[in-house]
């Protein structure tokens, strides 16, 4: 994995350069297109781990109205690239179930627990067991839709928009940049980025499975993003990555938990 960490201008220019050189080699190979090879799916085919899935959910998970083995799916949000020359179309549905859901009494803790196991590609469903590294509301995606500055009179996918967690997009085909005015991605013309995640020290996200090589499909987010944007009071308690592998339980102090539809959720393959 690229270190996207520097300490002088020189290193900096170096890695830049690799970035934007792995980018434009992935790129030029993985260019989405008619001829993509979407993949022929059985029991055996696997998903790389530390893969980077970006989801819409196609309804609301709330601890009032959601019960144990109650089915749950969302829907992939930008085209997935894999190692192998495969792609996971943009519009795949992944599939899951609610392990445990308990609402909040007389304003007390609520807590829910899911799990995506599988990812229907075609006809076809593909096993997996994923993590939750990111989450953020409907509104956090308008926002990450929105032009951030006066691009009146621009073409339209030309205007710069700010990803959630805080990087800039400079529209389709585009650089993407983080706060320090660095290099962290490229933004393709499906709406989307790719970008080298970064699990900073010490955060939740470091020590996640990551075998996955190259730029990753983010969508909407941040190389860095990690954890909860905007949801109130609510916490990851268990991301998926650890034992039990695939479960995530998220908490919320003083009233139940309401995750409206449309909440995007970045998940990470973990086996």
């Amino acid at each position: 994995m690229l270190s996207l960490r520097c300490h002088s201008i020189g290193k900096c220019s170096i890695l830049v350069s690799a970035l934007l050189a792995a980018m434009a080699a992935f790129l030029a190979g993985r260019t989405l297109s008619a001829k993509a090879h979407v993949p022929a799916v059985g029991d055996s085919y696997k998903i790389p781990v530390g893969t980077a899935l970006p989801i819409s959910l196609e309804h609301t998970l709330s601890t009032k109205g959601s019960a144990k083995d109650q089915a749950i799916e969302g829907r992939l949000m930008q085209d997935v690239q894999l190692p192998n020359g495969d792609v996971l179309p943009a519009g795949a549905k992944i599939r899951g179930a609610i392990v445990d859901s308990s609402p909040a009494r007389k304003a007390g803790t609520a807590s829910i627990t899911f799990r995506f196991t599988s990812l229907e590609v075609g006809r076809d469903s593909i096993p997996l067991t994923v993590g939750l590294r990111a989450m953020a509301p409907y509104s956090d995606v308008q926002h990450a839709r929105t032009p951030y500055q006066d691009s009146s009179g621009s073409p339209a996918g030309w205007a710069s928009t700010l990803q959630i967690g805080g990087d800039i997009r400079f529209g389709d085909g585009g650089k993407v940049t983080n706060g320090h005015h660095r290099v962290v991605g490229q933004a393709t013309k499906d709406a989307g980025v790719l970008a080298i995640l970064e699990d900073d020290p010490g955060s939740p996200c470091d020590g996640w499975p990551n075998a996955a090589p190259g730029p990753q499909a983010i969508w909407v987010f941040s190389a860095d993003a990690c954890g909860l944007y905007d949801l109130k009071d609510m916490r990851i308690a268990q991301a998926g990555n650890k034992a039990p592998l695939g479960e995530i339980k998220l908490v919320k102090k003083d009233g139940d938990i309401n995750i409206m539809k449309s909440s995007t959720l970045l998940l990470r393959v973990v086996k």
